[in-house]
């Protein structure tokens, strides 16, 4: 049997924390170093005279190219691992990087985006494998672990810009570079324990068996990616526009803006946080229909608040709204065992594919009705969690 139809379970079925916590941390590196590249916007904007349209074309272009990736990398790798396909992930984030740091044309710009994508592609499947080996069945636990690494790195890249990259300009960047080389050194580590796990249980790998038949299974991935489009078509909106949002509505500074988006993604860290370890409690459907259309109130207030108003709500909408992804992934790769790869790629993809795509439309919607109008029109896409009704109840489920 190959690979992609087996299950590999640890040697040890307990919980890895010291691995979740070196995994959980390379992520944190990992998406902090992304992340500088959207709280940069305001900066190249100015710098470069950039419209909204081609705003959201750099942003499309990072998220494309992880998006059509991923899924690739994930399938492959499920059926042919590579020892050190995480170092070699990050070293593409870290060539993106320091070109980010030095290009003068849109053209490089673009090109710096793609080489970032192409390093997300590679490490954010592999990675997600490693943190359901280390699980010890506590998959949601895992993953939160995991993903909540990743997203505090993000929240801490418009703090890092505001400190550093906007007062110092666009070269400050290459600065950031030994995060990058301290991430691959934590990788490699990571990567060896990985190859011993897979060597060790290889001989115990069992045959995995679907938990609901093929018709029911492709239905509730359908409905699964339907709400990740509804999901991350709306982050979008924040990730790569709530700065400019703020600055024209709230005549913030470049600076008091990105400390603001900070706000935003902490409580987006501390949702990823939460949303796993509930979804093992309570079953996963249930925090996917609370996490998405329960953020449908506050989205919709959200255009009609001041700016105190506008902050708390911020907050509450990226507490409430990312607690779902965790359990969106782990039911998935319930759904289809033995193809945590491939299924890690399809919906890392997806989520950076979506908000590629949302940013690159939102921005046009941006230059012709106005900034402001984009969190009218957006509002009401966190209805769309409705359809979470329609998913098996899978917190049985192992």
């Amino acid at each position: 049997m190959t690979t992609a139809m087996m299950e590999i379970k640890p040697a040890i079925e307990a919980t890895r924390y010291r691995v979740l916590a070196a995994i959980s941390s390379a992520h944190f590196l990992n998406d902090m170093l992304q992340s500088l590249i959207l709280a940069l916007y305001p900066l190249l904007k100015g710098s470069y005279h950039l419209s909204f349209t081609q705003i959201g074309l750099l942003t499309l272009t990072y998220q494309i190219t992880a998006s059509i990736l991923q899924p690739l990398v994930g399938s492959f790798t499920d059926k042919h691992p590579q020892k050190y396909a995480l170092v070699v992930g990050m070293g593409f984030s870290m060539c993106g990087l320091l070109l980010l740091s030095q290009a003068a044309t849109f053209g490089l710009l673009l090109l710096a985006a793609g080489l970032t994508g192409t390093g997300s592609a590679i490490f954010h499947p592999e990675s997600s494998r490693v943190a359901r080996l280390a699980s010890g069945g506590k998959h949601g636990l895992a993953q939160s672990i995991f993903q909540g690494g990743g997203n505090a790195g993000s929240a801490c890249g418009p703090l890092l810009a505001a400190l550093i990259v906007i007062p110092l300009g666009q070269g400050s960047l290459a600065w950031f570079s030994p995060a990058a080389l301290l991430a691959m050194a934590v990788l490699w580590q990571i990567s060896i324990w990985k190859a011993r796990q897979h060597k060790n249980a290889g001989s115990k790998a069992h045959r995995a068996i679907q938990p609901l038949p093929q018709r029911q299974t492709l239905y509730a991935m359908a409905v699964l990616i339907a709400l990740v489009f509804t999901k991350y078509i709306y982050m979008s909106s924040f990730h790569s526009y709530y700065t400019f949002y703020l600055i024209e509505r709230f005549a913030l500074s470049a600076q008091a803006a990105q400390l603001m988006l900070f706000i935003f993604l902490f409580g987006v860290a501390l949702g990823t946080i939460l949303g796993g370890p509930i979804g093992d409690r309570i079953g996963r459907k249930r925090v996917i229909w609370f996490s998405i259309l329960g953020s449908a109130p506050f989205s919709l207030a959200l255009p009609y608040m001041d700016l105190n108003g506008t902050i708390a709500l911020s907050f509450i909408i990226g507490v409430v709204m990312s607690s779902a992804f965790s359990a969106i992934l782990v039911l998935a790769q319930e759904l289809l065992p033995g193809k945590v790869g491939m299924v890690s790629g399809l919906f890392f993809g997806l989520a950076f594919g979506v908000a590629g795509i949302g940013a690159a439309v939102i921005g046009s919607f941006a230059d012709q009705y106005g900034i402001a109008s984009v969190y009218h029109f957006t509002a009401f896409l966190p209805l769309g969690g409705m359809i979470a009704l329609l998913l098996p109840d899978m917190k049985k489920a192992s």
